[in-house]
C-alpha cells in the first residue's frame, strides 16, 4: 500500500469526517449533547473528544506524524463504536446510523494509515520521531 494518491484519500477522508463532526461537538449541538449526556461526560467528554479529534487530524496531515494521528483517531473511533454498541444504540436521534457508520469509516482509514505506517512503530516505542 504504498500508493501515495491511495494513502492521502485515505488521510482526507479521515480527517474531513473528524474535522466535520467538530462543528457539532464546540457549538453544544442537540445531538452532540444527547450523545455525552446519555454516556453521563457532558459536557467535557464531548469538548475533550472534539480537542482529541482535532489533534489527531491535525497530526494524520502532517507526514511525519501520521501514524501518531492514525493511533489517536483509532482510539477515538474504537470508543465511539463501543458507547454506540453498548450505550448509544447504532441508530442515534433517528440519524439511520449515519454516525455509526461515519465511525466505522473513519476506524477502517486509521486502520489502512496504521499498517501503512507500522515500519515506524518501533521508533515510535523508542520515542524517536
Amino acid at each position: 500500500m504504498k500508493n501515495p494518491i491511495f494513502i492521502w484519500i485515505v488521510k482526507l477522508t479521515a480527517v474531513i469526517i473528524l474535522v466535520q463532526t467538530l462543528f457539532f461537538k464546540f457549538t453544544g449541538a442537540e445531538e452532540s449533547v444527547y450523545i455525552f449526556q446519555t454516556l453521563g461526560i457532558e459536557p467535557l467528554g464531548r469538548i475533550g473528544s472534539g480537542i482529541v479529534e482535532l489533534i489527531a487530524s491535525i497530526l494524520i496531515l502532517i507526514p511525519r506524524t501520521t501514524l501518531i494521528g492514525a493511533l489517536l483517531g483509532l482510539g477515538t473511533m474504537a470508543g465511539a463504536l463501543f458507547s454506540h454498541l453498548f450505550v448509544l444504540g447504532i441508530v442515534v436521534k433517528d440519524d439511520g446510523g449515519t454516525l455509526f457508520s461515519l465511525a466505522i469509516i473513519t476506524l477502517i482509514c486509521c486502520l489502512i494509515l496504521v499498517y501503512n505506517q507500522k515500519h515506524k512503530i518501533p521508533d515510535l516505542l523508542r520515542l524517536k520521531f
